[in-house]
């Protein structure tokens, strides 16, 4: 692990000897080691340790220099440092970046759920017994052709010359299985599943299995979907993954930039339906990948993004709210240019609902369990989307798996459009959001 004192003290000596007396240096440190197989084989097995690390120099004009290095030690420092400071004469001259004012604020202790990783051999058996097992629950699952089990350890720090130091230790093992089918006469049906845990001994490798079995199996006997006006359920991974592809409403870099469906004139709007509430929570405690400071050193939070349907915040990094008058959020992220990104999102209702809904007695209903194509079919400044998915359509509770279709929509009218917010909510890499429920979308059948 690193020592994050010593290495902010031996930077201090390098800066002094080089005139610097302004900068800061966020990085990190990852040790990986994964597993991928095939057809009960070992496919790739690797094992990695990198660094990075972003350096800002100030001069004595107030612009900025910045570069960045791999190297974690004296040397990859002082290299930094002086490059960072010749860059600095050619840093911009307006909004220039400043240190966090909250840099320095004092961060509670957590507690430490670093496990340490198991040997690789093991990663190889588990994830081969995951095959096996998952092959061996239907004839027509013939293959797993993607499918990964990894193990990170992740030190993360930063500090800067007014005496600011953070530093933390995450660790965490990810699986992903991927079926395919093959049946005389049907197409080739798929199905995927994800999962993260602090450990390879906490992860739900057995819900991961049942998750992939059962939607492999239920797209077997699939059939086509007349086009028209549906009402949808989203599942709370779309909907999480539709909510990223448009987090430039919450973003105030993008705010700034206009590139946002925002304006800085949103916030107190209404911009959905009054049963949506989301929260930005990175210190959520089902966030596997917590992080309690940003790239800036800003300490994470909980912040509020839409309460019963009224945009509330924006997320910020230290220089978007000072340009409009607020204050860090800790969702800054250092590089050549400091960006801005949401964590880990809480999607919820704090509104009764006036009528209650159930999957198990819907009927002419669309359930979206998997959207694809988020990177071509989303245009975010537009606010528009078509995206294909995966998903059934609902007949008195009974589901029947779509061939092929797509779901197109603006995302504003969609938010205005939800009709109900399940209260029970799962548990999702990027974050915790119920079954959301839209009353009508545009579906495209094949």
């Amino acid at each position: 692990m690193l020592n994050v004192e010593e290495l902010a003290s031996q930077a201090q000596q390098i800066a002094t000897q080089l005139g610097i007396t302004k900068f800061d240096v966020y990085g990190a440190t990852i040790d990986e080691s994964s597993a991928q197989v095939d057809q009960g084989e070992p496919k790739q097995v690797e094992a990695s340790t990198r660094s990075s690390v972003t350096v800002r120099v100030w001069n004595q004009a107030g612009t900025v220099g910045i570069t960045s290095t791999t190297d974690v030690d004296p040397i990859g420092l002082e290299m930094a440092l002086k490059t960072a400071q010749e860059a600095s004469a050619f840093g911009a001259k307006e909004h220039i970046p400043d240190f966090s004012p909250e840099a320095t604020k004092p961060i509670p202790p957590w507690p430490d759920t670093v496990v340490p990783p198991v040997p690789i051999e093991r990663l190889v058996t588990t994830l081969l017994a995951a095959e096996k097992q998952l092959l061996a629950a239907h004839p027509a699952i013939v293959s797993v052709p993607y499918n990964g089990l990894s193990q990170q350890v992740i030190d993360r720090f930063y500090f800067n010359s007014e005496g600011a130091q953070r530093q933390e230790r995450n660790a965490y093992t990810s699986l992903y299985l991927y079926s395919k089918t093959e049946m005389a006469g049907k197409k080739p049906r798929s199905a995927g599943g994800f999962r993260l845990g602090r450990s390879l001994d906490t992860l739900p490798i057995d819900d991961c299995l049942q998750e992939v079995i059962e939607k492999t199996i239920s797209h077997l006997d699939y059939e086509k979907i007349s086009s028209g006006k549906y009402r949808v359920v989203f599942s709370p991974e779309a909907f999480l993954s539709l909510l990223g592809a448009f987090s430039n409403l919450f973003n105030a870099q993008n705010v700034l930039d206009k590139q946002s469906l925002s304006t800085p004139e949103s916030l107190g709007q209404t911009i959905a339906s009054s049963l949506l509430s989301v929260n930005d929570d990175a210190l959520h405690p089902d966030n596997i990948t917590i992080s309690h400071f940003d790239g800036e050193g800003t300490p994470t939070r909980c912040v509020p993004l839409i309460q019963n349907g009224v945009l509330t915040n924006f997320l910020h990094s230290a220089g978007t709210a000072k340009r409009l008058n607020a204050q860090p959020t800790g969702n800054a992220n250092m590089g050549a240019k400091v960006t801005v990104s949401p964590h880990f999102f809480h999607v919820f209702s704090q509104v009764p609902a006036e009528t209650h809904y159930d999957l198990e007695t819907a009927d002419n209903v669309v359930l979206i369990d998997d959207l694809h194509a988020l990177h071509a079919g989303v245009s975010a400044l537009e606010g528009s989307f078509s995206l294909p998915f995966d998903g059934w359509l609902i007949r008195d509770g009974q589901r029947t798996s779509i061939e092929a279709a797509t779901v197109a929509g603006d995302f504003r009218q969609l938010l205005q459009s939800i009709i109900y917010v399940a209260p029970k909510a799962e548990v999702k890499p990027n974050g915790v959001c119920p079954y959301i429920w839209v009353d009508a979308l545009a579906i495209t059948g094949e």
